[in-house]
Formats: C-alpha cells, sequence, structure tokens
C-alpha cells in the first residue's frame, strides 16, 4: 500500500507510476549488534520524491539532519516494487515512514518495529462522491458500488471505518477494486463512490474541475493512525539520542512547513529532489502541500510529533474486532511516546 504517495499525484508531478503491491515484511529486523554506530541514520520515504515530505527535505535543508549532534541522517525514497517494510527489516533502512495501521500488520509478521513520533497527526482517507449525486452521508454508502484499489491497507482500513460508522457491514456494499483510478472511476460512473486521500485524490479531483464532496470516515478521531515515523527497537535502544533527533528534526521541518502560508520554501526545496517541478506541475504540488500541511497539524497549523497511546489502543481493538489483526496487539512494545515527550 502507498499510504503517503498515492498513485496519481506521484504520476503528475514526475510521469511516473506505483505499483499496488502489498509490502513484504518476513525478513527478521537487524540486531542492536548489527547497527553501526557512527553511520549516519537512513529514512526510508515510502516512494518517489513527492512534495508531501517535504519537510523532510526542508529539514535537510536547513541543516537539521547534524552530525554535529550526532544526528547525520540520509533521506532513501523506495522503488515502485518495494515493500514498504522491507528495506528496514533488512537492516537497509534504521526509519521508515509509513502507517501506524500498516506497522501493527507488519509487527505480526515477526517484525519488532515502533512508532517513534507522529507524521500525519490527521488521518488522511475519506469518502469522496459526486456532489450531484445520491450519497450525502455515510449511511448513504448502502446498496452502493464503492472503488477502492484493494482490499488492503489504509484505504481499506479507513472504508471499514467509514461503514463501522454508519453502522453498515461490507454485505451492505459492493466493493469495487479498482486501483489508483479513483478519478476515472467516479466520473465514468464505474463505482457510486471511492474512497482516497484528502491531500491528493481531492486534489486531484479539484484540479481537473470535477465537483465532489467528501465524507469523514469517522465522527471523531479515528481509530486508525496515519504516517509515522518507525524504527526497530534495536536501534531505539542501540540510539536513542539519534532517534531523538530525528523525530525532532522532522516535527521541525513539519511546523516550518506549515508556518509559512505560501508554501514558497518547502516547494523550493522539493524541487531540488522532483526533476521538472515547474508551471501546471508546480501548482498542483502547491495545492498538495497545502492539504498536507492540514493533515500533518492540527487546528493552529502546529504539531509536536508525539505519539497518543489512547488512539494506538482504540486502533488496536478496532483492527482486531475487524479480522485485520490475529492477535490482540501489544501497544506499549509497539510505540514509544518517551522519545518526544512533553
Amino acid at each position: 500500500m502507498r499510504t503517503l504517495i498515492p498513485l496519481l499525484l506521484a504520476a503528475l508531478l514526475t510521469g511516473c507510476t506505483t505499483s499496488s503491491a502489498e509490502p513484504s515484511a518476513t525478513t527478521p529486523a537487524a540486531t542492536a549488534s548489527d547497527l553501526p554506530a557512527a553511520a549516519p541514520a537512513r529514512i526510508g520515504l515510502s516512494y518517489i520524491p513527492n512534495v508531501q515530505f517535504a519537510p523532510f527535505y526542508l529539514a535537510e535543508a536547513d541543516g537539521l539532519f547534524d552530525p554535529a549532534t550526532g544526528t547525520a541522517a540520509t533521506l532513501r525514497h523506495h522503488g515502485a516494487q518495494e515493500g514498504l517494510f522491507t528495506a528496514i527489516a533488512a537492516g537497509q533502512e534504521d526509519f521508515v515512514l509509513a502507517g501506524g495501521d500498516e506497522m501493527l500488520q507488519a509487527r505480526e509478521t515477526g517484525l519488532d518495529l515502533v512508532s517513534v513520533a507522529t507524521y500525519y497527526q490527521q488521518y488522511p482517507v475519506v469518502v469522496i462522491a459526486k456532489e450531484d449525486g445520491p450519497i450525502a452521508e455515510l449511511a448513504d454508502l448502502k446498496g452502493k458500488r464503492v472503488g477502492v484499489p484493494g482490499r488492503y491497507g489504509s484505504s481499506w482500513f479507513g472504508l471499514l471505518v467509514a461503514l463501522h460508522t454508519a453502522g453498515l457491514t461490507l454485505d451492505d456494499i459492493e466493493v469495487v477494486e479498482i486501483g489508483y483510478t479513483q478519478q476515472a472511476a467516479l466520473t465514468t460512473d464505474k463505482v457510486d463512490a471511492v474512497i482516497g486521500f484528502s491531500n491528493n485524490d481531492l486534489v486531484q479531483f479539484q484540479l481537473a474541475g470535477v465537483p465532489v464532496r467528501s465524507l469523514l470516515i469517522a465522527g471523531g478521531t479515528p481509530p486508525l493512525v496515519g504516517a509515522s515515523l518507525i524504527t526497530t527497537r534495536a536501534y531505539l535502544d542501540g540510539h536513542p539520542d539519534v532517534v531523538r533527533g530525528v523525530a525532532q528534526a522532522m516535527v521541525a521541518g513539519i511546523n516550518e512547513v506549515a508556518s509559512d502560508p505560501t508554501g514558497d520554501r518547502a516547494l523550493e526545496a522539493t524541487a531540488a529532489q522532483v526533476p521538472g517541478l515547474t508551471g501546471e506541475t508546480l501548482e498542483a504540488a502547491r495545492l498538495t502541500l497545502k492539504a498536507t500541511v492540514l493533515v500533518m497539524t492540527d487546528d493552529q497549523l502546529h504539531t509536536d510529533g508525539t505519539v497518543d497511546r489512547a488512539t494506538w489502543q482504540a486502533m488496536g481493538e478496532f483492527m482486531l474486532g475487524a479480522g485485520l489483526l490475529t492477535q490482540t496487539p501489544d501497544i506499549d512494545a509497539a510505540i514509544a511516546p518517551e522519545v518526544l515527550a512533553r
């Protein structure tokens, strides 16, 4: 699943497309003895360079990954066919930016992963329907065709939460697997609604001039955790100061991006990573950045990046009840809120 970089925007900004291959996470993670003490931390960004990673680009440009403080870091973008946790499981990365929900599933395969900071404060998945169509609230999904990339990842988890919120089940709708073709599927009436991302798919509809409405998947905070900064317990135990420094640099990058209403500095840093970010693609990136800031921050456009145990606990309970996990997750082993404790 590509939580952070859904297909359409990545194609718009770079001329590339991603695969919908499931993450593979079966290789045992590196132990503390395998980890070089002085090597720069390797941060895995889950797909090709994209404006949604702007806080990392800006943190790097501003020297926040500073060797003098012991937090030197390098950024690594994943390949199209690479599993979400493959590199960190093989000891080729020290951090990865990935959904907390996907991380809990990966832990069931034996990976001792731990979330040390929160990247997305708001869960970005929404239900999208035509503005003049029959779906005005979640209960209206009953009897309708709902498009999802596949029965995995954040879009699928978000659909299950939306149905739970509406008092519906999968038996009440027709699930249509459409890959990452949300705009085409909805505009051609292949489906009545799609599950997409507020900081990608909604932007795509806006750019295309297609009037749609978006529905939140829960009335309050969804029992899901989106993009998070994840490492292994071995790396955290072996390099606690590096982990704290990288997490603090990420948070500083988010707040720096959010503090600039024009987005110019973030776009400049992104342009150094994304070839040809000019003209229409630049404006598309600006809109995506604006939407992503709303996902990364609170209603004051700020974040402290802390990990909220209650939300993780609620997620574990929901995922277990929905059959997304096979056993009760050990939430205390999966999170390290002390890294960015207030």
